[in-house]
């Protein structure tokens, strides 16, 4: 140890005395020469700099090198609808096993008791020998007819094109009805996350049916057994606990993908001829399910068995009693397709009593909550109970006014006029209303006597209806030596009905469109502006269009040669028609000879009307009497005018909203307003409708689109009050016609009561204001409304056939007798065009009194 001890000192010593040694060797500048050695990287910046100076860029070398990624990042697709991102699927899906013999019986009554309450419905069948009458459209043939097949070809064809669409199906026979209300409904109440196959067990049926066709069919198959080695084709005692496919079978979209993904095991052990095994042998080996489950999670699903005794068409009140058959989501079997019927009527009624039931006592608890039982602070029980409440205005653009009426007339009815009076339905719904609340005070206050009316508002709310304020004056029968009054203040509505979604037949935008176009000789100018922008809109892109110009000349004007007036007009026809030969556009025209009392030179005036016929739109109708035969029964036609500046979309909206023996259309056009000449805005063709250049003119009816054979079933209807045009010759019979409510060719289709739907909306994509921009162009200047001159109607009055004055309309807002005998008393006011809104109107008076001040 000792030793050990002097040899660790003696190398501390020998270390001390050479570094001593080599400090007095060493030079004093050493560290210094160590400190001054550069690393690599500090010497190779150094010597670049030297190189290129101190503002050294380096410069990448991308030869043989590329430019970018070898995979291209792929872009996010999203979805169209949330539904499909999320994995939303429709409940129910239901897949019915007929024949070619019951399509037209069983398949057609199941499809009209059930296909409208469920999410989708189709009908199998095997396509041997296929017919082409069917009435259904929902049927899949298939043409294997190998019958024990037949249940994995319907499961395979769900599978491949409805799996995802759906969380359960159903698949039955056409001889089970189901009360698709109540299947519904449970079907809401069980997790899609687990497996179901739910039915009616084997084992249940042929207990319950005793001798009937079950029993039959266990004793022909216990039969087959004993001439085949003993083996039924029910196999052993567990192929009873499979579901019965007579009875219907439930399966979920999880078992249904289970089962195609072992579908070739299925096929090769589906060797009995009972389904329901070859369906339970395949849900039992595929999704591991030990039998049919007759309920789930607290859902059981009823099937409700007939015995062969039974006979509905007198028995039906029998089973009413019954708890199980009113509890039945099934009934079966169904041999006969007047009991699909019977059974339909009679669960759709028993529903209906359940929700009238649950009305009444949602009512009744209601009722009970606002007595005071609960505060109504908490609750917020609104007035009246089960009418929805008024919608909440966005902006303050969005509030629903109040409107002040009294029992002829409505004050501040919209942005044009300041009093109105009201229409002969207006009228008699405030009269109703009125008596319902004079008859409710005189309930509520039996001692007050209603004397007259003090205020009376009312507002319309398209999502609740026709609210009522009655603010009424009334007398106390206890104190009529004071003859004070009283005012008592009611509130009434008239809540919508039940809103329903009208079906409709199949239209495409594909339609080709008869546009027909009427002129005068006066406004020739205005149809070369209107074949211009045609060409460009129609002609230019390939629409499937024909346009066909109606010449309407006067008695004694020239219809050839240099003094034709529409002469330019078919020179450019003719061209335009040459240049899009190849495309199938043309254009074609028609000419319509006036009589003699049409043929003076409009007054100016004319030009203020909102009308291209002027004093005369019954004109309308004659011109569509006149030109129909050149076109042809199963067109669709759009009467328009030269006055109007369209777009395409507004093209197809006419294709999809004009459907041939259902509906008409009526658009609604935007008048813009003529900046140039009132110089209340700025003009602006391009821009969106707003209320500063211009207003939807509502009384204006001279576009229209129909079919020609819905139009000639209704002048059909009319020939006796309103005399057919065959002839140039036959229209100044028109003039004169008795009926003087029918001005427009909507007033016709009206009057004719055929059943035919009239939509009449606003259409942004159609513009007015053609005509009045070009008179401004040519220097015209501001002229009074005929329609506002009283000189006029009166110097016409012995001729009112010459100048049909405008009657009383169907959508007029003014008052009526109820009689139908009130002589019109002048052009209607509202078919004068609007120069500027009443804002713009005010603020140019506004500043015109500011400038008078400041000039005195």
């Amino acid at each position: 140890m000792r030793r050990s001890a002097l040899n660790r000192n003696h190398y501390f010593v020998f270390g001390i005395l050479v570094g001593l040694a080599l400090s007095f060797y060493l030079p004093e500048d050493v560290w210094d020469l160590v400190q001054k050695e550069e690393c690599p990287q500090e010497a190779a910046e150094n010597s670049l700099i030297e190189k290129f100076g101190q503002e050294f860029e380096p410069h990448l070398n991308l030869i043989s090198k590329p430019l970018s990624a070898k995979k291209p990042a792929k872009n996010v697709i999203r979805p169209r609808y949330y539904s499909s991102e999320l994995g939303i699927r429709e409940k129910i899906f239901i897949g019915v096993m007929t024949s070619q013999d019951n399509i037209n019986t069983l398949a057609t009554a199941i499809n009209r008791t059930t296909a409208h309450l469920v999410n989708k419905i189709k009908f199998f069948i095997n396509a041997d020998n296929v017919k082409t009458n069917y009435k259904l459209k929902n049927i899949v043939g298939f043409t294997d007819t190998r019958e024990n097949l037949r249940p994995f070809h319907v499961i395979k064809y769900i599978a491949d094109n409805y799996l995802d669409d759906y969380d359960y199906f159903l698949i039955m026979p056409d001889t089970v009805y189901v009360d698709a209300r109540k299947l519904k409904a449970l079907l809401y109440h069980i997790s899609i996350t687990f497996d179901l196959y739910m039915g009616a067990r084997l084992e249940q049926n042929i207990a319950v049916d005793g001798g009937g066709v079950y029993a039959a069919r266990a004793a022909a198959q216990a039969a087959a057994a004993a001439n085949s080695n003993g083996v039924d084709d029910l196999g052993n005692q567990s192929d009873r606990n499979y579901c019965d496919l007579n009875a219907g079978i439930l399966l979920s979209s999880s078992v249904i993908r289970k089962m195609r993904n072992n579908l070739d095991w299925c096929v090769r052990n589906g060797v009995t001829n009972v389904h329901s095994v070859n369906i339970g042998r395949c849900v039992k080996y595929s999704s591991n399910l030990s039998g049919c489950q007759t309920s789930f999670q607290g859902v059981h699903e009823d099937v409700y068995t007939l015995q062969p005794h039974i006979k509905l068409f007198k028995d039906l009140n029998i089973l009413a009693r019954d708890e199980a058959f009113r509890n039945a989501t099934a009934v079966h079997p169904v041999t006969a397709t007047d009991d699909f019927y019977r059974l339909h009527a009679y669960y759709s009624r028993y529903h209906l009593e359940l929700v009238q039931q649950r009305s009444f006592d949602l009512e009744r608890k209601s009722y009970q909550i606002a007595n005071g039982t609960i505060s109504n602070d908490i609750l917020e029980i609104r007035w009246p109970l089960g009418v929805p409440l008024g919608s909440a205005p966005e902006t303050r653009h969005d509030i629903i006014t109040w409107h002040l009426i009294n029992s002829t007339h409505i004050f501040l009815p919209n942005a044009e006029n300041i009093v109105e009076p009201l229409s002969h339905i207006d009228k008699l719904d405030f009269n109703k209303v009125l008596e319902i609340g004079i008859a409710y005070a005189k309930r509520k206050h039996p001692h007050l006597q209603f004397v007259n009316l003090h205020t009376v508002y009312r507002k319309f709310d398209a999502t609740r209806g026709m609210d009522y304020q009655l603010h009424l004056n009334m007398r106390d029968d206890t104190r009529l030596s004071t003859g004070e009054l009283v005012t008592k203040s009611f509130q009434v509505i008239k809540p919508l009905g039940r809103v329903e979604v009208i079906p409709s037949p199949y239209v495409t935008e594909s339609t080709r469109i008869a546009i027909m176009v009427p002129a005068f000789e006066h406004q020739a100018a205005d149809g070369v502006q209107f074949i211009a922008d045609y060409e460009r809109i129609c002609m230019q892109n390939q629409d499937n269009t024909f346009l066909l110009m109606i010449f309407l000349y006067r008695y004694d004007s020239m219809s050839k040669g240099e003094n034709d007036p529409f002469k330019s007009l078919k020179t450019l026809a003719l061209d335009l028609s040459t240049k899009y030969k190849n495309d199938g556009s043309r254009i074609a025209w028609v000419s319509i000879r006036l009589p003699p009392m049409l043929s003076d030179t409009p007054p100016a005036g004319d030009i203020m009307l909102n009308t291209l016929y002027g004093r005369n739109e019954i004109l309308s109708v004659a011109v569509a009497d006149l030109a129909l035969p050149k076109i042809g029964l199963d067109s669709l036609v759009l009467m328009a005018s030269t006055d109007i500046n369209m777009k395409g979309d507004f093209l197809n909206r006419v294709r999809m909203n004009t459907i041939q023996g259902f509906q008409i259309y009526s658009p609604i056009g935007f008048r813009m307003y003529p900046c140039r000449f009132a110089y209340f805005c700025r003009e602006c063709e391009t821009c969106d409708v707003s209320q500063g250049t211009g207003y939807f003119d509502k009384w204006n009816y001279d576009v229209i689109s129909f079919y020609s054979r819905d139009y000639v079933q209704a002048r059909q209807r009319l020939e006796s009050t309103l005399p057919i045009t065959r002839s140039d010759n036959d229209i100044e019979q028109l003039l004169s016609h008795p009926n003087q409510k029918i001005n427009t060719i909507l007033d016709m289709f009206v009057a004719s009561q055929l059943p035919l739907h009239i939509l009449r909306g606003t259409e942004p994509n159609l513009r007015y204001g053609n005509a009045i921009r070009h008179y401004i162009n040519n220097g015209g200047k501001i002229l009074k409304c005929p329609a506002l001159e009283k000189d006029d109607v009166t110097s016409n009055a012995e001729q009112p056939h010459i100048s049909n004055e405008i009657p009383q309309r169907y959508d007029a807002q003014r008052a009526d007798t109820g009689d139908n005998t009130q002589a019109p008393t002048g052009l209607d006011s509202h078919k004068c065009i609007h120069l500027a809104s009443r804002k713009q109107i005010g603020d140019a008076i506004i500043r015109y009194e500011d400038r008078s001040i400041l000039h005195k």
